[in-house]
């Protein structure tokens, strides 16, 4: 390991990242040598002044989905289903729009993100117990993004399909049960799903452009996808749980890679059970993220050192915020060197851009690839329930080789990646986001 942890430095540097990175207030708490430090730094929110301290509710997003996954988990330690079980073995009333992905999609495909469910539907089905049920209802609409099992795309309705998988075998909804299978066993006392549990404590407020969001949460329907709010250090107690044998008997059985992430360079180059997989100098990382409405989360874990880290942010440069946490933190910590955000390369590589032109579609998001003045250009313009809430933005691509390309968008400081791929069919994709998207057009 390297050094020892000074905590005074990193309340000063917390600080510092924040204001670089005008982030209004973040959450910080890690595992290291046995001892968890926490710290925190900014506002709640900029229009009432409020504090973060470190006993302060972020919501955490889609690294809930590591948490859906391990209540999966513990069911199948029990025996109640295995990953292999088909989904209509356990919700016979299950539906998508493909009658034979209906019949077939498992456990497994859910929770590793390669059903090809295009499932980045967000639909508000009320407040009550059977919101879950009731959105796992409105999937029978759903199509396929990619066939079953060809390749990998992030499927938010996939978790809440899992967690209604989860409801039927407790006999509780997805809440509940996540109280009595994790939150309540590890004694987390900071961790709630629902906004009027939240409200108890102090809580963060996600900001947009600098001003705190229209809306404070998501839906209650996408709970098991993405709706815990805790601070770091509970997520940390969740992390180190992983690296023993605190919920699971075999934790490892959720790292072990189900598939390659087609664009490797936005957070990991596998999918486990639930986790992302990476290799940073040798070493393991499972690692998830989260964004909700002007929030961010990351949460790392690296089993060989024993290090957890959770860092939660609300609003301004989230990505690049959090990678500068990584990189130092982890210099300091385990002097491990995080790899890099992959950018454009030294010399400019001539790809063939034209192959690459044209329109992208799925469930949530259009796509347009085009040239003008000999300069490749991508629009990504939202759809469905979340577009008011997230304009359309347009960067210019550069070719890193043949397939990959990095933009950034205007006044932000991080790149970011797309791959441009085709299925075994030959069916051509764009990866971007740790989404598959197909061309239309």
């Amino acid at each position: 390991m390297a050094g020892t942890v000074d905590p005074q430095r990193w309340h000063g540097r917390l600080a510092e990242l924040i204001a670089e990175y005008e982030v209004p207030g973040a959450n910080l708490a890690f595992l290291h040598e046995g001892e968890v430090h926490e710290f925190a730094a900014g506002l709640l929110n900029v229009d009432t002044g409020v504090e973060t301290t470190t006993d302060s509710l972020f919501q955490i997003g889609s690294v809930t989905k590591v948490w859906t996954a391990t209540q999966i988990m513990i069911l199948a330690e029990q025996g109640a289903l295995t990953l292999d079980t088909p989904v209509c073995e356990v919700l016979p009333e299950f539906r998508v729009a493909d009658p034979e992905v209906t019949k077939t999609v498992t456990i497994r495909h859910l929770l590793s993100h390669t059903s090809g469910i295009d499932g980045d539907l967000f639909l508000d089905t009320g407040r009550g117990d059977d919101c879950v049920e009731k959105y796992v209802a409105a999937c029978a609409d759903l199509a396929q993004n990619h066939p079953l099992g060809a390749t990998q795309s992030y499927c938010n309705s996939g978790f809440v399909v899992a967690g209604r998988v989860i409801e039927r075998l407790t006999g509780k909804t997805w809440d509940a049960a996540l109280r009595e299978q994790i939150i309540e066993p590890l004694g987390l006392t900071h961790t709630w799903t629902l906004p009027e549990d939240v409200l108890r404590f102090r809580a963060a407020m996600g900001h947009l452009d600098g001003k705190p969001a229209p809306v404070s949460s998501l839906m209650r329907s996408a709970g098991p996808a993405g709706l815990i709010s805790a601070r770091p250090a509970d997520v940390v107690a969740f992390g180190r749980a992983h690296l023993g044998t605190g919920l699971l008997a075999d934790p490892k059985a959720m790292w072990e890679p189900q598939v390659d992430i087609p664009n490797p360079y936005t957070l990991g180059r596998q999918w486990g059970i639930g986790w992302i997989l990476d290799e940073w100098q040798g070493h393991r990382v499972i690692s998830h993220g989260g964004n909700t409405i002007g929030q961010a989360a990351m949460f790392w874990v690296l089993p060989d050192t024993e290090t957890v880290v959770c860092s939660l942010a609300n609003g301004g440069h989230t990505a690049a915020f959090h990678q500068a946490v990584a990189t130092e933190l982890f210099a300091e910590l385990a002097g491990i060197t995080v790899p890099p955000v992959l950018g454009p390369p030294a010399e400019p590589f001539q790809a063939d851009r034209e192959r690459y032109t044209g329109v992208y579609q799925r469930a949530g998001s259009r796509m347009t690839v085009s040239l003008r003045d000999d300069r490749m250009f991508l629009l990504v313009e939202p759809t469905g329930a979340l577009a008011e809430l997230q304009p359309p933005v347009e960067v210019e691509l550069v070719a890193v080789n043949e397939t990959t390309f990095v933009g950034r968008p205007e006044g932000d400081p991080q790149w970011l990646s797309a791959v441009f791929y085709e299925l075994p069919d030959g069916s051509p994709y764009v990866h971007l986001g740790v989404r598959a998207t197909p061309k239309i057009a």
